[in-house]
């Protein structure tokens, strides 16, 4: 008989029975067929157990609970910069926990922890019995409560039979692998207390204010009440509670031989004394960094088999841990004097109601939102915030509170050394560095000169300082301006982006052509944010990042090389083992050696004689740098950014709501917010040899054998035949570019004939202590007028127009200090008002030595040498 035939009579058979319990269903109650119901009932059971084991934690989770690591992120010198938690837990061993707390919550959860073996079935069935009858009564053991706090999502927290049976296989597991003594140690230090409390450590320094070694019995009573219900029995929100429930845990100990009858009756009749205290996480050196690296570590451990939050990873940066904490005081320091003259701006006289940017401001908020979504009417929404001064005051805080941010990298490998996203990551998590685009300003101007350098043009090519008009199409014209009229007097490139003259830098940038310099910024560095292909991204309108900034000029610093910024170096294992090294990627040649090196050497100008010359009166910083300052429209961003070969760091300072600004032509300057930051972290990093102020830039030449062989052969047939009298070869810089006239550039005369008196020579101007920094009315001979602090005119009047300090401003006292001078007034090479003879105002005259002071803007020429100087100009 085949099987299909035996499986049809089986079949016919069972139909067969079937049938007749159908005719007499009296026989379905007899004793044999409940036997059979009830051990089908108990094999489903098991079967339905057995079932539901792949779904409980492996055994090799729960081996790694106990062990849980976070992952670690450490600087290139060795110092944690942040840990990579789930919760905000410390973990203590049992030996580090006072034994009230392990007494109260074994006579109180689970008195017979040491006689069972996970499950107290005992326990189990009284509560059942209890529940049936209107009393709910919780049966599960301290393992089992483990169990659901280690794995919530495995085993879930619904009330139903799938749930407990979860919990109490988990809970057999967990007793089979670890000692009571672990279990205890694995729960205390898991358990949740509210506030972000994980575990009985947090506990008891966010409501007793003391470590868990030093809990006392009510103390400790008092925690282990609160797990039947953390936020019913709070102790800060429900004290009446929070002391019932500790008065029962004690009941608890008394009725299980933890205390006597004399302690009890002592204890209970104490108040509830609280010292709350929220814990907040210890954030590390670089939070900042440490967030925007999270996803990118999450992804490489989820594709490696690895969890960042408990397998113990090292994750190796390139951060220097002095330079991160250098630049973590800067940016405090600035952040807080800043925030005085914020203050002092949006004083409650200004931030009222009758401010129309106030109202806008309470319209946007969350406030006024929900009022609105209640059904209130707009009008009465808004008036009834206005009328409301806690709103205002939170409002006011709110939205005027200073921003700032700062990056350093090396410019030889691309590596950052310091990263700081905000003043307070606590208060303000939003990254400023990376997360952040803001208009650059004139830190984008040396993109516009870099690309008329990369097309020939000479760092000395004159243009007139002189009012620019430029079509847009459709009747519109762009207008920039500075800060004052312009002198109309002619101003070398490098000049114009030393002292960040915005008409020369429009005209450059209009004979560049904007889709040049977008392209030359993007091949340095500035490539995530959109630069829109107008003349006015000359001034820095497009916003982009910090880091983007920062990396573009790391790569004027490296001659033309582009190195992506990188962070992280190696990631290891908690046992040392190095699981992935992180290799940078090859620099990217994106600019020729000759124009980067041209400006570079035009920035030094910036620092040397510029609007950044407060890196070397203020901060006394004498190394080799070069860099650039930045102010938007308005004074709402302020950046600064500085380069040494070892280093190039920039810092922006502002708000995040970019209508509110410090109200400040003087501090709302780049110059006076952004650049202290870097100034200080370069001065400090220089004293503690951080940076060697020994290192220079080397300027290089970039030549092929066939140039050389050809400039050889183009010499000696100039030295066999002769050159014509006066003739010389092509003229180039000092970089080695030809210098050839600004395309479009107005032809401009030949420079006067040499004259016999000799040239005097142009000298840095001498370092001053700080109070002594604001230069003297009178300029030295020779010696170029710093832009910072601002000048003061004869009388102590500073002068009007950007940069001038207003009526009512607070400045600092070196910025306003009169100018020391006891020599009496100075000669200066240049003209000025009397040049003329008769004491009436008139045009300069090269080469008159006059003793007038030398006006912000002007541009004298000497016709013994060729070249102009300089005095104050606005610092931008």
């Amino acid at each position: 008989m085949s099987m299909t035939d035996v499986l049809r009579a089986r079949a016919g058979a069972l139909r067969t029975a079937l049938a007749r319990l159908a005719r007499r269903p009296e026989r379905l109650w007899s004793l044999h067929s409940l036997v059979w119901l009830l051990a089908g009932l108990v094999l489903a059971f098991w079967l339905y157990v057995l079932a539901l084991v792949p779904f409980t934690p492996g055994i090799r989770d729960i081996r790694k609970a106990k062990a849980d690591q976070p992952a670690q992120l450490v600087s290139a010198d060795g110092r944690l910069l942040a840990e990579y938690k789930w919760v905000n837990r410390e973990w203590v061993p049992l030996a580090g926990i006072a034994k009230p707390v392990t007494d109260a919550l074994i006579a109180t959860e689970d008195h017979r922890f040491y006689d069972h073996f996970g499950i107290d079935w005992r326990r189990l069935l009284s509560a059942v019995v209890l529940t049936l009858g209107g009393d709910k009564q919780g049966g599960s053991t301290i393992t089992q409560q483990l169990a659901r706090n280690l794995y919530p999502e495995d085993i879930g927290r619904a009330p139903t039979l799938t749930r407990k049976l979860k919990e109490a296989i988990t809970a057999l597991k967990i007793e089979a692998l670890y000692s009571k003594e672990e279990i205890l140690e694995t729960y205390l230090n898991t358990v949740p207390f509210l506030y972000n409390a994980y575990g009985i450590e947090m506990a008891a320094r966010t409501y007793f204010d003391k470590s868990a070694d030093k809990l006392s019995v009510l103390e400790s009573a008092t925690l282990i009440g609160m797990l039947k219900g953390t936020a019913y029995y709070n102790p800060v929100l429900n004290p009446q509670r929070a002391q019932a429930r500790r008065n029962t845990v004690l009941g608890q100990m008394l009725k299980h031989g933890k205390l006597t009858q004399a302690e009890f009756d002592t204890l209970s009749r104490r108040p509830l004394r609280i010292r709350f205290e929220r814990q907040p996480e210890v954030d590390g050196l670089a939070p900042h960094l440490a967030q925007q690296l999270r996803k990118q570590l999450i992804d490489w451990a989820d594709r490696n088999g690895y969890s960042l939050y408990a397998d113990g990873l090292v994750v190796r940066t390139t951060i220097d841990g002095r330079l991160q904490t250098l630049a973590n005081a800067a940016v405090q320091r600035q952040g807080k004097a800043l925030q005085g003259v914020a203050d002092s701006a949006w004083s409650p006289r200004v931030w009222n109601a009758r401010n129309p940017l106030v109202r806008d401001l309470a319209r946007e908020s969350a406030q006024y939102q929900a009022a609105i979504a209640k059904g209130t009417a707009p009008a009465d929404a808004e008036k009834a915030l206005l009328d409301d001064a806690d709103f205002l005051r939170s409002l006011r805080q709110q939205k005027t509170r200073v921003q700032a941010g700062f990056l350093a990298l090396d410019p030889r490998t691309g590596e950052v050394r310091a990263w700081v996203g905000s003043r307070d990551f606590a208060q303000d998590p939003f990254d400023h560095v990376q997360a952040a685009r803001r208009q650059p300003g004139s830190t984008f101007k040396p993109f516009v000169y870099g690309a008329a350098f990369a097309a020939g043009v000479s760092p000395e090519t004159t243009l007139m300082d002189q009012a620019v008009e430029i079509p847009l199409g459709g009747g519109r014209f762009w207008r920039p301006t500075d800060g004052g009229p312009p002198s109309d007097l002619p101003m070398t490139l490098a000049d114009g982006l030393a002292f960040s003259k915005n008409t020369i830098t429009a005209q450059v940038m209009q004979q560049v052509g904007p889709a040049r310099v977008a392209q030359l910024a993007r091949d340095m560095g500035v490539r995530e944010s959109k630069l829109d292909e107008v003349p006015a991204l000359a001034l820095g309108t497009s916003p982009v990042t910090l880091k983007e900034m920062v990396a573009a000029y790391g790569t004027i610093a490296a001659g033309g090389r582009y190195r992506a910024p990188i962070v992280i170096t190696r990631i290891e294992d908690k046992n040392g083992k190095v699981l992935e090294d992180f290799t940078p990627a090859a620099p990217e040649k994106v600019i020729a050696l000759a124009p980067v090196q041209a400006l570079r050497n035009a920035m030094r100008g910036v620092i040397d004689k510029g609007t950044g010359v407060a890196i070397r009166s203020r901060w006394g910083i004498t190394a080799d740098v070069a860099g650039k300052t930045g102010t938007t429209q308005d004074n709402t961003d302020g950046w600064f950014i500085l380069m040494h070969p070892q280093l190039v760091a920039g810092a922006w300072a502002g708000f995040n709501d970019g209508r509110i600004t410090l109200r400040s032509d003087y501090w709302g300057q780049g110059a006076h917010s952004a650049l202290p930051m870097v100034g200080e972290v370069f001065q400090q990093a220089l004293r503690a040899k951080v940076i060697d102020a020994r290192e220079r830039f080397v300027d290089e030449q970039e030549t092929s054998w066939t140039q050389s062989a050809m400039s050889g052969v183009r010499d000696w047939v100039y030295d066999l035949f002769g050159r014509r009298t006066g003739e010389s070869a092509t003229p180039r810089n000092e970089a080695g570019a030809v210098a050839t006239p600004m395309p479009g550039a107005p032809a401009l005369p030949n420079p006067p004939a040499p004259s016999d008196v000799e040239a005097p020579e142009i000298t840095e101007a001498p370092l001053t202590p700080l109070q002594n920094v604001t230069p003297s009315a009178v300029p030295q001979p020779g010696v170029v007028v710093p832009s910072d602090p601002m000048p003061v005119q004869p009388g102590g009047v500073p002068p009007q127009g950007a940069g001038a300090v207003q009526q009512g401003e607070v400045v600092p006292s070196w910025a306003t200090a009169p100018a020391r001078d006891p020599a009496g007034a100075a000669p200066t090479f240049g003209g000025s008002s009397g040049a003329n003879g008769n004491g009436t105002s008139g045009q300069p005259v090269p080469g008159v030595v006059v003793t007038t002071p030398v006006q912000r803007g002007v541009v004298v020429p000497s016709d013994n040498r060729g070249a102009p100087t300089f005095g104050e100009p606005t610092a931008r």
